[in-house]
């Protein structure tokens, strides 16, 4: 009995001894300044666990996900013109705290035409939070109900669709966008000018207009040049399509063989850096309007 309580009393006292050393550890990492990752928080609702990420950080990462990723992937991540759905994606499923995406994203996939962008590790953790969060919205669209978005103003949105906006120089509400406000709902219009090819696929059933069509000209060392629909590029090939329906593919080195892109849409992808929150608002509201 002796010897088992000495046993008993060493075991305590190291817990005890280890117990004091860890909190003895903990303020000094605090004052060390070290910055504290909490990118989700666990909670228990009934029998099963649900994730929450951190609201500031998955703002964060929907905007930067919009300005790098959308015009491929779509603004909401479920597929645009040439990028997959990820929030159907294995890897974004996988992932945890953005290790699996951060590799993608920092080191790009050349052979599927993605490249690779310089982002720190916050980035990456609040777009992996921001895809995390999207997933789990998706999952519970059943529950889900879109509010009511309308709640710009309709004056400064007409204000920055002829000003600040440039809308007007390609667009005319007597004209292409006649009775637009009648033909969409809300949040449907939002798309239509935020990602204007987000629900387009390539395909014989769904092929993207020839109007909105991406198209390259090509012209090698020797002059002779290719036009077609653009079907792939990336920093060492480029695909095409021509007008007689033929696929030519081509090997680059830095810039030989030339190539020039022409897309009728760039506008609408160079404005998605531009817009804040009230623009997006005040033009929703104008195109309503547009009955």
């Amino acid at each position: 009995m002796r010897y088992t309580r000495k046993i008993l009393g060493v075991a305590v006292a190291l817990v005890v001894g280890a117990a004091i050393q860890l909190a003895a550890q903990a303020p000094s990492a605090a004052r060390s300044g070290t910055p504290t990752t909490r990118p989700r928080i666990m909670r228990s609702e009934g029998s099963s666990i649900t994730t929450y990420y951190d609201p500031a950080s998955v703002e964060r990462g929907q905007k930067e996900f919009v300005s790098t990723c959308g015009f491929c992937h779509g603004a909401r991540a479920n597929g645009g013109e040439s990028g997959p759905d990820l929030l159907r994606s294995v890897l974004v499923l996988d992932d945890d705290h953005g290790e699996k995406i951060g590799q993608v994203i920092l080191n790009g996939r050349p052979d599927k035409g993605m490249p690779k962008f310089a982002m720190t590790q916050e980035q990456i953790t609040d777009i992996a939070n921001f895809l995390h969060e999207s997933i789990k919205a998706a999952a519970s669209r059943g529950t889900y109900r879109i509010l009511n978005i309308v709640t710009g103003d309709p004056k400064a949105g007409e204000a920055y669709f002829n000003g600040a906006g440039k809308c007007n120089t390609c667009h005319s509400v007597a004209g292409d966008l006649k009775g637009i406000g009648a033909k969409y709902d809300p949040v449907a219009l939002q798309d239509k000018f935020l990602m204007p090819r987000q629900f387009r696929r390539r395909g014989p059933m769904q092929s993207v207009p020839s109007k909105a069509s991406v198209t390259v000209t090509v012209t090698l060392p020797s002059g002779q040049s290719f036009t077609g629909r653009l079907d792939h590029i990336d920093d060492f090939n480029v695909a095409l399509t021509d007008s007689n329906g033929e696929y030519h593919s081509f090997s680059r080195n830095n810039d030989i063989p030339r190539v020039e892109i022409h897309d009728p849409l760039k506008a609408h992808s160079d404005m998605l850096t531009k817009y804040t929150d009230v623009d997006i608002h005040n033009l929703t509201a104008y195109l309503v309007t547009l009955k």
